[in-house]
């Protein structure tokens, strides 16, 4: 592996797009500290430290994780990448059940760029929207984070400010969303993911510091955890992290046999191979969805007074949020797996080119028999997800470590960050097999390489 790496810098094509994305991540870092006018950083920082203390973290401790910080500070990145992801995802939804925009994607390149450009144009409405929110609710700090928001105060407050700060915030993610689209097209990876998984990196060190001040021997007056719950914290993080990594590259093989057809003088078909159906179909997104749809209703409860108790209900860690939590992630699991896997064409395109499941017919058979394993393969995935998703409050809440640290053991933080570095790694792979260089594993082979 190391002579991998060493390979990576031979090939100068491969070298341009690595030094290339790490310049544009080391701008969009650069960003994420510069504060928007009229906000005290420190005050507002502080804030957030004593919300990260609870149980499950907060709403806002969740926004702040994907900003890379940038929200506890109130910097010009501080909405991050998220509104450019919600109305991705949004679009895709819409994709699945309006006429005009399915066929407008089948239309091929210049479809998906016309369905890019709506994203765009939904990414500005959005951050605008939750722009006039934050501005909103740092007028008022204390109806939203209660007495430890007494130290927040803005410098001008009114109706400038809030468009100031509205202008600001979505300025910085149509920033960020462009960062993200010469890293895919210029660099190497996923633009747009590698810029997420560069936030949650980079809340490592306060998460090592402040694991060194509860464990190290050498601080005894703020050591409050022994030897043992370091050793358990270790063994259960190598734990998850192999799961999540079986989980993401698990598939459902389904046998294929093509018939024989002779064209000419020539035999074409009979080769035997299989359908690859996906464990984790929907990958992090039931996790995502899951989130916006609590964030919504505890956000709005927490700007009215008389609903204050059932935004205490909504909190991360709360009993009822779990619960609903749970609920969500498997239904957004089946109900993604639904509009992105489709048994019908599946089959009917199986049939086309002479293609059958053995023992089982073609046409509506077929389409039957796949959509039964895809729903039994996905309520497995959806029970891993909301696992996975829940760990880190039981975590925060057993172990008594605040969601600093909880959340490099599960949860969103922990999918993204594995499924975008097998991602990374499949790409940079590619490219030295294409140049006959020794790839990441000389035994087996990473999905995707063929």
């Amino acid at each position: 592996m190391l002579d991998a790496f060493t390979n990576i810098f031979k090939i100068p094509e491969l070298r341009k797009r690595i030094l290339f994305t790490l310049g544009l991540l080391a701008i969009y870092r650069l960003g994420c500290y510069i504060p928007t006018p009229g906000i005290d950083p420190v005050a507002l920082s502080q804030i957030f430290s004593e919300l990260a203390k609870g149980q499950g973290g907060t709403i806002f401790g969740l926004m702040d994780i994907f900003s890379g910080g940038a929200m506890s500070k109130c910097t010009v990145f501080a909405l991050g990448i998220m509104p450019y992801i919600s109305a991705s995802i949004i679009m895709q939804l819409l994709t699945a059940v309006i006429p005009f925009l399915e066929k407008m994607a089948k239309e091929g390149e210049t479809g998906r760029k016309k369905i890019n450009q709506y994203t765009r144009y939904g990414t500005v409405v959005l951050a605008l929207f939750q722009g006039y929110m934050i501005s909103l609710g740092l007028q008022h700090p204390a109806q939203i984070f209660g007495n430890i928001a007494a130290n927040v105060q803005i410098a001008d407050p009114g109706l400038g400010f809030r468009l100031l700060a509205m202008l600001t915030l979505t300025t910085g993610t149509i920033f960020i969303m462009w960062l993200g689209e010469q890293i895919t097209e210029r660099g190497i990876g996923n633009g747009i993911s590698l810029i997420i998984t560069a936030s949650i990196i980079s809340g490592a060190p306060a998460a090592l510091r402040e694991s060194w001040l509860r464990f190290s021997p050498l601080n005894p007056e703020k050591r409050d955890l022994s030897l043992g719950y370091l050793i358990i914290m270790v063994v259960l993080l190598v734990l998850v992290i192999a799961a999540i990594v079986m989980i993401t590259q698990g598939q459902r093989k389904i046998p294929v046999q093509y018939a024989k057809r002779v064209v000419g003088r020539r035999v074409y078909g009979g080769q035997a191979t299989y359908l690859p159906l996906r464990v984790n179909q929907a990958g992090v997104i039931p996790i995502i969805f899951a989130q916006a749809i609590l964030m919504f209703p505890a956000t709005i409860a927490g700007f009215v007074p008389a609903l204050r108790g059932l935004s205490d209900w909504l909190q991360p860690g709360a009993g009822l949020y779990l619960l609903l939590y749970v609920l969500c992630i498997v239904f957004f699991a089946y109900f993604y797996t639904a509009i992105t896997f489709n048994p019908v064409d599946m089959a009917d395109n199986l049939r086309k080119y002479g293609g059958f499941i053995p023992g089982i017919r073609p046409g509506k058979n077929t389409a039957q028999f796949l959509d039964r394993v895809m729903s039994r393969v996905t309520l497995s995935g959806a029970i891993f997800l909301a696992v996975i998703a829940i760990l880190p409050m039981f975590i925060s809440g057993r172990l008594r470590i605040s969601f600093t640290i909880s959340q490099f053991f599960g949860g969103t933080s922990l999918l993204i960050l594995v499924g975008v570095m097998l991602d990374t790694m499949r790409q940079v792979e590619s490219h030295l097999l294409m140049r006959h260089y020794d790839g990441f594993m000389k035994k087996g082979r990473l999905r995707g390489r063929f």
